[in-house]
């Protein structure tokens, strides 16, 4: 049968093709999509071209075909079934239909829906982000930037004995959510200050300044945020050196040293989607739209996303 896919075909238009599958290889599987998300940050960079060209390799999501800047197929949230009646999620584009390694799949737990799945990719990227920032009991910390893996950081520190977790983001709207996940929510002006962590997850140089602003002496600012091709302004004069601030990248593409010799991707991946039994995950999917009209729809979010946080593409 042949399959369809959305590429991006050049920067900001994207479409849907019709291709003949991949030649079987001993120890494939077959995946009938049924949903898949969209990583809206990264995703709309993609889109618009703004992918650096230092990081066309670095950027290579697996499964891919084609390049940057396009046409390019890309994507890495992908729930279906296999051949072998298995829900499975899969770091595979958006595709109504694949053959891929048995090994490259990983099953969902009964009590996730679809809909939630698709959010593994940005819980392990959650998980991962923890994992680097190796928060204690009773630390202060906040998330700045009220998107996913934001949202996804703060619930899982807020589940730590003691913590206070403030999700900090310019739009009100976002308080709502923070509540649900079980965490407190400011403005970049009434922030708590004085932080033991600060995670930066806004995607925009403000965000990352107001993360610096937040953090104590001698804490953490763990850098989450990918900008593509984009030159970002870091104040690091100011009280940077005087407070003795720690400015680290956190990325998912490698397991955090600190569980590196012990954990694998499969043992992450598999542990996010045992996280995201909790159905207080599903306040985060806040999106719908059909397969056939992702040209579009990747238009929009791309340019302006609105209240979207999780867009969940549905298949027949």
């Amino acid at each position: 049968m042949d399959e369809r896919a959305f590429w991006v075909v050049a920067p900001g238009q994207g479409e849907i093709r019709t291709m003949p599958p991949r030649p079987p290889s001993a120890g494939d599987v077959v995946v009938c999509t049924l949903a898949s998300g969209i990583s809206r940050g990264t995703e709309a960079l993609v889109f618009q071209g703004r992918v650096p060209q230092s990081q066309y390799e670095e950027m290579r999501c697996p499964f891919q075909d084609g390049a940057f800047p396009g046409p390019v197929k890309y994507g890495y949230a992908s729930v279906g079934v296999r051949d072998d009646d298995v829900r499975v999620f899969c770091l595979h584009p958006h595709q109504d239909r694949y053959r891929v390694p048995a090994d490259a799949t990983v099953p969902v737990p009964d009590d996730v829906p679809d809909r939630r799945a698709v959010l593994a990719a940005n819980m392990e990227t959650a998980v991962n982000a923890l994992w680097d920032a190796g928060p204690r009991v009773g630390d202060r910390i906040a998330v700045v930037g009220g998107g996913v893996v934001g949202c996804l950081f703060a619930a899982l520190a807020g589940q730590i004995p003691g913590t206070r977790v403030e999700l900090v983001d310019i739009n009100p709207a976002r308080a709502a959510i923070a509540r649900r996940l079980g965490v407190g929510f400011a403005s970049p002006d009434t922030a708590a200050r004085d932080a033991d962590i600060v995670v930066h997850a806004s995607g925009v140089s403000a965000g990352l300044a107001t993360a610096l602003d937040l953090a104590g002496f001698e804490a953490l600012v763990l850098e989450l945020s990918w900008y593509g091709n984009t030159l970002v302004p870091a104040p690091l004069g100011e009280a940077f050196h005087s407070r003795r601030l720690t400015l680290r990248s956190s990325q998912v593409g490698a397991v955090a040293t600190s569980r590196r010799a012990r954990r694998s991707h499969r043992d992450r991946m598999t542990l996010a989607l045992d996280l995201l039994r909790n159905p207080i995950f599903d306040c985060v999917v806040n999106g719908e739209s059909r397969f056939e009209d992702l040209p579009s729809t990747m238009k929009r979010l791309a340019a302006d996303p609105g209240e979207t946080l999780c867009h969940v593409v549905l298949y027949n």
